[in-house]
């Protein structure tokens, strides 16, 4: 695991100095090692830093070239099957220097050219430079597990693992992308292809760029639209757990390939208790596994991690985060994620991935679980939902909807119940979002519903905290849904949160916090085989009877007892509210003052005042809104 970098300049000769300060920025990715290269006439240049994981001699540093220097390569990640591609290539007549998989995708390349990115079971965030044809190639994994920025400008092209890289660059102008602003405002994160800075983006999951001559084309290599869109496949429950289980070992095989101990997180929940279980039943020595716990009995999930650790016999570790270590770590937030970032679970991903590193190099975890198999409780709400609202008369769904923008708190609620979804309530901060889902319901209109079920901020309240008016079209979602075929609520769902909020939230969380301790994370359940799986295992599999995660559920039933799964979801999150009300709150009152507003420049000090004091006098339920303004605002010191 590592970070790369790399600076594509026709026009200019790049500084091998800019070229290594951009590479120095990403240390903390890889500790074990750095370089460069420029090729010879000083139009590209790539820069690495290592952590030694397979082939830990100086063999495996890079940049690494091929035997005449034709061909470089800087690679992130790891390619879990590369000893089986090592061997087809000897059979073809390739021969070998090293023992890492660096090597193997430089032959791979040499063999197949860019189509080798389709033998590689693995995440990687790649680039090669082919001096013979003059081309740059840079990839990204199938489901964006490793992250690849991007900047062109001018006849400048800047690539790299974090932003933080590309900064680094004296010709890299930092405007804020309006766009980009506004979607963190929204969602908490930035969707692909989009990033914070104008002319600045994300290379989304599944595709590649090339460069030659100045001119830049995207392909996409891999698409898991096809599988979702294919009629499920035809099996009974015992078919698909066996199917499923099989492909889980393998990938768990696959992802023990290390020169170094391989650890764990557990949380205690579905997903990651599948993994430990698989994993410790098929592996001669203890686990070891990490876990983070909270006071607050509402967000700890530890006490089920140590029973789990216990019945499978793992080596636990468990760390109860307080606010002072909390505090402590969110004052890092803004260095870790270098553009505005404010998913609240990064903060006990930061402290795990630090506990862990203290004993492993590697560490396993359970993402995608969710994603792919019903995991999230606003799933069966919204499709609960919106069946209530298509069961009602035309005549009465009309006049409802008709007077849903105006419903006094009190009567959207006695509403609610009058659907049989009393889950909407006013006594939750997900109050305004209900009412606007199921406005986004009436309209007949998903994606809308989805945006306004998952947003932060409606449109409707950001436009008026901003200093200067602004127009923000949103059409997050809108392509995910519309490629889902059938036009099944489920699916649907499934697909955009695997496409939009997986990638560019959850595996950016996780990337940027395990590699900010030197840490490398893999990820099991998003093997591209289990992706394609769990894509055509039939949905009442997923989720039945109220139950999601159904044939999870059934393929740990016949290793562990079920009082050690079987519990109502509780996720991984944080209890900032009660901390943005106590031991934060002197950040809050620092970054959200009247003076800082106006120094960032980009919001009105006056409404940020006005939302700040709701939430203080609890007339508001604002605490994401708050939190998502505190880390925009010390994003903005830090980096602009």
């Amino acid at each position: 695991m590592c970070g790369i970098t790399g600076i594509y300049s026709p026009g200019a000769t790049v500084s091998a100095a800019v070229l290594s300060a951009m590479t120095n920025t990403l240390r903390h990715r890889g500790p074990d090692h750095s370089g460069t290269y420029v090729n010879p006439n000083g139009t590209v240049g790539l820069g690495h830093t290592r952590l030694s994981i397979i082939d830990l001699s100086e063999r495996g540093n890079q940049p690494m070239a091929n035997d005449d220097s034709g061909v470089q390569a800087s690679y992130n990640g790891e390619i879990y099957n590369y000893r089986e591609i090592r061997e087809e290539l000897r059979s073809k007549g390739h021969a070998f220097r090293t023992n890492s998989d660096t090597e193997v995708l430089i032959r791979a390349y040499e063999e197949w050219g860019i189509e080798c990115l389709h033998k590689f079971i693995g995440m990687f965030a790649l680039a090669i430079w082919d001096e013979r044809e003059s081309r740059l190639y840079l990839a990204r994994d199938r489901v964006g597990i490793k992250p690849l920025y991007y900047y062109r400008e001018n006849g400048l092209f800047l690539f790299g693992s974090e932003l933080k890289a590309l900064m680094e660059h004296p010709g890299f102008q930092k405007r804020i992308n309006p766009d980009g602003l506004a979607l963190f405002l929204r969602y908490n994160y930035i969707r692909s292809p989009y990033t914070i800075f104008e002319n600045t983006f994300k290379l989304e999951p599944g595709h590649y760029l090339c460069l030659h001559d100045g001119q830049l084309e995207k392909h996409r290599y891999w698409d898991i639209t096809e599988a979702y869109n294919a009629h499920p496949y035809d099996i009974d429950e015992e078919e698909a757990r066996e199917m499923l289980e099989e492909t889980m070992l393998d990938s768990l095989k696959y992802r023990l390939v290390s020169d170094v101990p391989v650890g764990l997180f557990l949380s205690g929940g579905i997903d990651s208790s599948i993994v430990a279980t698989l994993l410790q039943k098929n592996i001669p020595t203890p686990l070891k596994t990490f876990t983070i716990g909270f006071e607050q009995e509402k967000y700890n999930e530890a006490p089920w991690a140590k029973k789990l650790a216990e019945y499978l016999g793992t080596e636990h570790t468990e760390f109860y985060v307080s606010e002072d270590t909390a505090l402590e770590t969110v004052s890092d937030i803004p260095s870790i994620y270098d553009e505005p970032f404010a998913d609240t679970s990064s903060i006990p991903t930061c402290m795990l991935s630090r506990l862990a590193r203290e004993h492993v190099k590697v560490v396993m975890s359970g993402d995608g679980g969710d994603e792919l198999f019903c995991g999230y409780n606003y799933y069966s709400k919204s499709v609960r939902l919106a069946e209530a609202v298509a069961r009602m008369p035309r005549a009465l769904r009309n006049g409802f909807k008709a007077a849903l923008g105006g419903l006094s708190v009190g009567r959207f609620e006695s509403a609610g119940k009058a659907l049989g979804c009393s889950w909407i309530t006013r006594r939750t901060r997900n109050y305004e979002r209900n009412r606007a889902a199921l406005l986004g319901i009436m309209e007949n209109d998903m994606a809308e519903m989805y945006r306004r079920r998952l947003g932060t901020w409606a449109p409707e309240d950001f436009t008026g905290i901003f200093r200067e008016n602004r127009n923000f079209h949103d059409e997050t979602f809108k392509s995910d849904f519309a490629a889902i075929r059938n036009e099944e609520l489920w699916t649907q769902m499934l697909y955009a949160d695997f496409n939009v909020w997986l990638p560019d939230d959850i595996l950016t969380k996780v990337d940027r916090a395990s590699m900010s301790t030197g840490l490398e994370a893999r990820e099991p359940l998003l093997d591209h085989r289990v992706v394609d799986l769990a894509a055509r295992i039939p949905l009442d599999l997923k989720y039945r009877n109220g139950e999601s995660k159904y044939i999870l559920k059934k393929i740990l039933s016949r290793h562990i007892p079920a009082e050690l799964y079987d519990r109502p979801k509780k996720g991984f999150s944080s209890p900032v509210d009660s901390w943005l009300r106590g031991r934060l709150r002197p950040l809050v009152e620092n970054y959200l003052s009247p003076e800082a507003i106006r120094k960032s420049g980009v919001f009105d000090p006056g409404e940020i005042s006005r939302w700040k004091k709701r939430f203080y006098d609890h007339s508001s339920p604002g605490a994401p809104r708050i939190w998502n303004l505190l880390m925009f605002q010390m994003w903005h010191e830090r980096w602009h």
